[in-house]
Parts: C-alpha cells; structure tokens; sequence
C-alpha cells in the first residue's frame, strides 16, 4: 500500500514557483479551459485559491465565477456574492456588476478557502481546508500532509520547539530560507514551506515514504549517513506514529468508498 501511496510522492514535474514564471491565474484558466492541459476544475479551484490567498485580486472574480456557474463543484450564489464583493473592493468592474445582479443574496465567505490573516483565528477546521487546497499542487496527499502536521505541531501556528523549530511544520530557519520562506511565523509561507520540503525529500529519495518522513525529522543527510532511518528514537517513533495514522485514514477512506459503491 505504502510503496503505491509513496509512488505519488514523485519529484513535482509542475512547481508553483518555477513553470517558467507563469502567473498563477494563467495557469489555473489553462486548467478550468483544458488549454493545453487536460481540463481539471479542481485544479484550477486549487491555484485560483492559492492565488488569492497570496493577494492576486483577479482570482476573486474567478473563484466567483466558478461557484456562480458551478465548475466543477456545487453552485452557490451566497459564496459566489462573497468572492464577487472581495472583487468589487478591489476595484473589479465585472465583479461588481455581477454583484449588483446578486443584491438579494447574502454574501457568504468559502469554507474551501478559507482567508488568512495576521487577524484572523486559524482553527484546525481552517488549516485542513487550506492543506486540502495546497497539498495537491506539490503532489502531496493531503492526508499525509495533515499526519505530518498533527506530529509536528499538532496543528498549533504559534508552536516552538525548544531547538527553534517555528509553525505548523515545524520549520528550522535555514529549512525556511532554504525554500523560500521569508517569513516563518506566517503561517500559508510556513505550510508552504514545508510541503516544498517534502516535495523536494520524496524525489531525493525517489518516493519512499519512510525515508521521506525520516528526513523530515531528522534532515536528509542523516537518512543518508545510516543508509535508511536513522538509529534516533524520536525519529523511529516519529516515522511510526506518522505511518500507523496515515494507514488508518487510507483504510477508513476505503472502506468508505467500498460502502459507497455497494449502495
């Protein structure tokens, strides 16, 4: 089962940051219009929320327009008011003529991408959404992405460790400066932060989970060093904490589609 899961965990071929300097917006209309690409809506919903998450105002008028017309998922008038009127602050004149259409509808925020903010409360209800949006995007099984989480910092942004790790993944400052992160106490730089590093640990070690989880902890050098998990307690513990709870959510998630193909 791992070796099968683990083969997803492959070297990401799309990056977020260097498909040749393409706009995040660009991209994510390639996949909502199959330019080029094979149509993907989720896809799509996935970069236009990374998009605005990062403060691209166009992405507001497309989330909107994605929930008014229902492409590729439920439509809804209430969260489509909701990412129309984000536009409209920002000075979009199409949003805002749509929302004029939408005057009887209360504006909604969306669960599936949720806002973040300096202000606002990051529950677990909210970092998971977040997980399930940008986790794809680095080929990541969100699942094993939110397993990670619970170990490092057990979903906590402000979590410290007593070596200096900071966030919900726990960064170290040179692992942050490393990817990209500039500043590591936010928490979207620091989530994204660590999926690169995850990203980058499953093609280094071509996809094998253990290993991939065993360098997380305990840095690369040392998985090398010992020619597998290192001999360190807390790394062998965490290596089988992770694992045992992320196969217990794959058979869960099995059992639950077994169920619903019998009914």
């Amino acid at each position: 089962m791992f070796k099968k899961l683990a083969t997803g965990l492959c070297l990401l071929a799309f990056s977020l940051s260097t498909h040749a300097g393409e706009p995040l917006i660009e991209r994510a209309i390639q996949f909502e219009n199959g330019r080029g690409v094979t149509q993907d809506h989720a896809r799509a919903y996935g970069l236009y929320c990374l998009a605005a998450l990062q403060g691209d105002s166009d992405a507001y008028y497309h989330l909107g327009w994605m929930h008014f017309n229902g492409r590729g998922l439920p439509s809804s008038r209430t969260i489509a008011a909701g990412w129309f009127a984000r536009g409209a602050q920002a000075g979009d004149k199409v949003a805002a003529n749509i929302l004029k259409r939408l005057e009887d509808v209360t504006a909604a925020p969306d669960p599936a991408c949720p806002e973040i903010s300096a202000k606002t409360r990051l529950d677990r209800a909210r970092i998971e959404s977040l997980v399930r949006v940008l986790a794809p995007e680095y080929e990541l099984d969100p699942e094993l992405v939110l397993a990670v989480i619970q170990a490092e910092s057990n979903f906590n942004p402000r979590a410290v460790s007593h070596k200096g790790a900071t966030g919900l993944m726990q960064l170290m400052p040179a692992t942050a400066k490393r990817f990209g992160v500039k500043n590591i106490r936010d928490p979207l730089q620091n989530l994204q932060g660590g999926m690169a590093y995850l990203q980058w640990l499953k093609g280094h070690f071509d996809g094998q989970l253990k290993l991939i989880l065993a360098a997380y902890n305990a840095g690369e050098n040392a998985v090398k060093r010992y020619r597998g998990i290192p001999p360190y307690r807390e790394t062998q513990h965490y290596v089988k904490k992770i694992t045992r709870n992320y196969r217990k959510v794959l058979l869960t998630s099995q059992e639950s589609m077994q169920t619903s193909s019998i009914l």
